[in-house]
């Protein structure tokens, strides 16, 4: 198996991480009804000035993955992980995951990772990385009454 090669996203990288968070966001099932435009913007805002750091994950000069997280004193915040649809069931998350805490993220901190409830794929594969459930976030939509 060729190991994945890494790079650092820079601002000319964001149409595509704009491509694939749209994707992402589907494949979530997230409300988000941002378009591919609009999360590129975000996304050069994010790792401009926004204190996030986006890596891309190639194989064989294809983009397989792309990681973006933040990093804390005391914690690293997984915002997003999205292997390419085309890609999936081949271990490509994990070697992604393998690459960010053996080789990127410095050691000793809490990683946190949020999953919205109804991806139980992700969820799966979140405990498969080792990942415990800490809390649990819920909501009253606008409009529902008692």
């Amino acid at each position: 198996m060729k190991p994945l090669t890494v790079r650092r996203a820079t601002r000319a990288d964001c149409t595509l991480l704009g491509v694939l968070n749209r994707q992402l966001i589907q494949d979530e099932g997230h409300r988000n009804p941002m378009t591919e435009l609009q999360l590129a913007k975000r996304m050069r805002l994010w790792i401009g000035r926004g204190g996030y750091t986006a890596l891309l994950f190639e194989e064989h000069g294809a983009v397989v993955a792309y990681a973006l997280y933040r990093e804390a004193p005391d914690e690293i915040y997984l915002r997003h992980l999205f292997v390419v649809r085309n890609r999936r069931r081949r271990g490509i998350g994990r070697r992604v995951m393998q690459t960010l805490v053996e080789q990127i993220w410095p050691h000793g901190k809490r990683l946190t990772v949020e999953v919205l409830c109804r991806n139980t794929p992700g969820i799966a594969f979140w405990k498969a990385m080792g990942y415990q459930e800490y809390s649990l976030c819920l909501e009253i939509m606008p409009g529902i009454r008692f």
